[in-house]
């Protein structure tokens, strides 16, 4: 056997179905991330949290 390279037809269309997987969920994950520009960041409201005491 050499290295981690898979030796079996078996293993080489595990691999290969194992790499379409990832790139399928990589290309859904751009597709559905938000800029940074376009998120709003959370602030906390410390007169809310005063008044609570």
């Amino acid at each position: 056997m050499q290295g981690d390279e898979p030796t079996s037809r078996g293993e080489q269309s595990e691999a290969a179905e194992w790499e379409a997987a990832k790139q399928r969920l990589l290309a859904q994950a751009e597709a559905e991330r938000v800029p940074v520009e376009d998120t709003t960041r959370a602030v906390p409201d410390r007169r809310w949290r005063r008044d609570q005491r």
